[in-house]
C-alpha cells in the first residue's frame, strides 16, 4: 500500500515529479524520470541522496491540454535500466480570451451564432463547455463542432433571457481504461443574450361602424383607445369633459384613452398622449336619461363674433376598429405584444399590452390609409427587451365617407402580353372573383435602354418604371426588351406585384442597301436605318460558291456595332473576279434571346 512517486501539474504548466521513499531500491541505483508526449521524449535524472530524499524534477510542459506519460526508470550498478511504474497526467488547456454571440439568421427565434476567439499555438482541446443560465434553470453542455472558433447553436428556446454565459476549453485522454478530463478557467466576460420570441399568429381586423345610438357592451379581454383629429376637436371635447356640469354623465361603458395597463402585477406604460387621440371615448347616452341635459348639438357649436351660431360641417363620421390576434406558438416566453398604428406614413402610434390581451379596440376618427403590425416583445430577465419580427402587417383604408376598403393580398395571374405592332403591345391578366381590385397599375421598364451608352441611346420613354392604368402599352420601340409588372389596385391601396414577364418587340430591319463595285474583288454595301429602333448590332453576311469546300452557304462576314447614325457601310475585299454573290445585312438586338430582322434585306452582284 505504499504511495508511490508523485505526479502534479502547476498552475504554470510546469509538471512537477517527487520520489518517495517506497521508490528507492537500492542507495546506489540511479532514479530517472522518462517524460513522454511531445514530438520528442525528455530525460531528468534526480540527484543522487543518501537519507534524504532528493529534490523534485521540475518540467516546464510546453502544451496544455496535453497528456504527458511520466516513466520513473532506475538504472542498477550493471547500467540495466527497469521501468518501475508510469502515471499520466493532463496538463489543463488555456482559457478563451473573448466571446461574441449573434443571432443566427435563418432561425433567431431558436439559433445563435458562437464566435470564441482562445490562444492557438499549443493549446489542445477536444471540446468546449457551455454553461449558462435558461431564466432560472442552470444549463451546461460539452460541444464539439466548433470550426475557426465559430459553431451554430440551434435548440434555445424563443424569448427567453440566456445569462452567466461561460465558456471553457475541455482537453480529455484516455490511458489504461482510464479517463482524464481538464477544464480551462474562465477569462472572458460572461455573456447573456436573448432569443427573438415568436410573433403572434392569426393577426385580423375588423371596421365596424359606430351607432352612437345603440352602444353595445363589449365582453373579453382588450383595451380600447380613440383614434382622433384634428387638435380642434380634441380640445372642445377636453373643455366639454372637463367642465363641472353635474347633469353631464359619461356612460359607463366607455374607457378612457391612454390608461396604464397593469396585468399580473406588472405596468405596462404607454407612450405620451398624442394631440389626436381623445382623452374619453364620447357618447351621449348618460345625457339622454335627463331632461335638463344640455344638448349636445349645441355644445358642438360655435359663437361668432355677432353672437350667432353657425353649425359646423358634417365631420367624418368615426368608425370603430378591433383587432384580434393569437398568442405566439409555444414554447415562446414573452411578457405582451406591440401595437403599431401607422396613417398615411406620417402619423405612427406605438402601444403596449400585457400577454393576455388578444383583442384591441381603437375609434378611428380620422379617414385615410392605415397600417397596422402586431408583435410579441419579452422583457423578463437582465438582459435587453426584444421584439418579434412582423408576422404580418395589415393595410386598410377608410373613405371620408366610412367605407373600408381591405388590403389586396392577392397578386394577378396569368399575365401575358401580346404585341399589336412595333410601337404597341396589349397586357392581360386574370384574377379571383374575391380579389375585389377596382382598378390597376401596369408598370413597364425597358430591359435594354441600361445596357446602352448613355451617348449612343436610342430609346427615352421607358428607361425609367413607366406606371399607367391602361392595359394597352404605347410608345414602345422596336427591337427593345421590356418587362411588365402588374398591380391590382383598390382606392390608395396597391395589391402584391405579378410575376415579371419580358417580352421584345422585333426590329424593323434596314432599308435602302446599296452595292457599289470597286472592281473585280471588292465592293462597298451602304444603307440606312429607320429613325425609331433599338439594336445592338449590324451582322453582314454573304452566300457565294466556296470552290474549296465545295459548298453555298451564308456566312458572317463583319459585325458593326449600333450607332446613333441613321447610315453605315462596309467595304468587302477578297472576292472572287467573275462570281456571283448575295449579301444580305440584318439587326440584332439587346434581347435574351436575341431576335434578328430581317432575311429579306439582299442584294446580288456579280464581280
Amino acid at each position: 500500500n505504499a504511495e508511490p512517486f508523485q505526479v502534479t501539474v502547476r498552475e504554470d504548466n510546469c509538471i512537477i515529479v517527487s520520489l518517495e521513499a517506497s521508490d528507492v531500491v537500492s542507495s546506489s541505483s540511479v532514479y530517472v524520470v522518462k517524460i513522454a508526449g511531445e514530438s520528442k521524449n525528455y530525460f531528468f535524472q534526480f540527484e543522487e541522496f543518501n537519507s534524504t530524499l532528493p529534490a523534485p524534477v521540475v518540467f516546464n510542459a510546453k502544451y496544455h491540454g496535453l497528456y504527458y506519460i511520466v516513466t520513473l526508470l532506475v538504472v542498477n550498478s550493471n547500467m540495466v535500466s527497469k521501468s518501475a511504474r508510469s502515471i499520466t497526467v493532463l496538463t489543463k488547456p488555456l482559457p478563451v480570451s473573448s466571446v461574441s454571440i449573434y443571432d443566427y439568421k435563418p432561425s433567431p427565434e431558436t439559433g445563435v451564432l458562437f464566435e470564441i476567439q482562445y490562444p492557438e499555438k499549443y493549446n489542445v482541446f477536444t471540446r468546449v463547455n457551455i454553461s449558462y443560465w435558461e431564466g432560472k434553470d442552470y444549463r451546461t453542455m460539452l460541444y464539439k463542432d466548433f470550426f475557426k472558433g465559430k459553431t451554430v447553436f440551434n435548440h434555445w428556446l424563443p424569448g427567453i433571457c440566456y445569462s452567466n454565459i461561460t465558456f471553457q476549453l475541455v482537453s480529455e485522454a484516455t490511458f489504461n481504461k482510464s479517463t482524464l478530463v481538464e477544464y480551462s478557467g474562465v477569462q472572458h466576460e460572461p455573456k447573456q443574450h436573448r432569443t427573438v420570441p415568436y410573433p403572434p399568429r392569426n393577426i385580423s381586423v375588423q371596421i365596424i361602424p359606430i351607432n352612437r345610438n345603440n352602444w353595445e357592451e363589449h365582453s373579453g379581454n382588450f383595451a380600447e383607445e380613440s383614434f382622433m383629429g384634428p387638435r380642434e376637436i380634441i380640445r372642445k371635447e377636453k373643455l366639454t369633459h372637463l367642465s363641472d356640469n353635474p347633469l353631464e354623465i359619461p356612460a359607463a361603458n366607455t374607457s378612457a384613452a391612454w390608461p396604464d395597463y397593469r396585468y399580473n402585477s406588472t405596468e405596462y406604460e404607454t407612450t405620451s398622449q398624442p394631440y389626436w387621440w381623445s382623452n374619453e371615448a364620447e357618447s351621449s347616452e348618460g345625457a339622454e336619461e335627463f331632461v335638463n341635459a344640455v344638448a349636445s348639438d349645441y355644445e358642438a357649436n360655435d359663437v361668432n363674433t355677432s353672437g350667432k351660431f353657425t353649425p359646423e360641417p358634417p365631420s367624418f363620421l368615426p368608425v370603430q376598429m378591433v383587432l384580434t390576434w393569437l398568442p405566439p406558438k409555444p414554447p415562446t416566453a414573452f411578457d405582451g405584444f406591440h401595437i403599431n398604428i401607422e396613417r398615411e406614413e406620417n402619423s405612427t402610434e406605438f402601444l403596449t399590452v400585457s400577454e393576455d390581451t388578444h383583442k384591441f379596440v381603437a375609434e378611428l376618427r380620422e379617414p385615410g390609409k392605415y397600417k397596422l403590425s402586431v408583435t410579441t416583445f419579452s422583457s423578463s430577465g437582465s438582459c435587453e427587451v426584444r421584439g418579434s419580427q412582423s408576422a404580418k402587417t395589415l393595410s386598410f383604408y377608410i373613405s371620408p365617407t366610412g367605407e373600408w376598403i381591405e388590403e389586396l393580398t392577392e397578386k394577378p395571374q396569368h399575365v401575358t402580353v401580346t404585341v399589336l405592332s412595333s410601337t404597341t403591345a396589349l397586357t392581360s391578366w386574370t384574377t379571383s372573383q374575391e380579389s375585389g381590385g377596382n382598378s390597376t397599375i401596369v408598370s413597364v421598364v425597358s430591359l435594354t435602354c441600361q445596357k446602352q451608352k448613355e451617348s449612343q441611346r436610342l430609346e427615352k420613354h421607358y428607361c425609367t418604371e413607366v406606371n399607367s392604368s391602361s392595359s394597352l402599352i404605347e410608345n414602345l420601340v422596336p427591337g427593345a426588351q421590356y418587362q411588365v409588372v402588374v398591380y391590382l389596385r383598390k382606392g390608395p391601396l396597391v395589391g402584391p406585384p405579378s410575376d415579371p414577364v419580358t417580352f421584345s418587340i422585333v426590329p424593323t430591319g434596314i432599308k435602302d442597301l446599296t452595292l457599289y463595285p470597286l472592281g473585280p474583288t471588292a465592293v462597298v454595301l451602304s444603307w440606312n436605318r429607320p429613325f425609331l429602333g433599338v439594336f445592338r448590332k449590324y451582322v453582314v453576311e454573304m452566300f457565294y460558291f466556296n470552290p474549296s469546300t465545295m459548298t453555298s452557304e451564308w456566312t458572317t462576314y463583319y459585325e458593326i456595332a449600333a450607332t446613333i447614325s441613321l447610315t453605315a457601310s462596309v467595304r468587302i475585299a477578297n472576292l472572287l473576279p467573275a462570281w456571283y454573290y448575295n449579301f444580305r445585312v440584318t439587326m440584332v438586338t439587346w434581347g435574351d434571346p436575341e431576335l434578328s430582322c430581317c432575311d429579306s434585306s439582299t442584294i446580288s452582284f456579280i464581280t
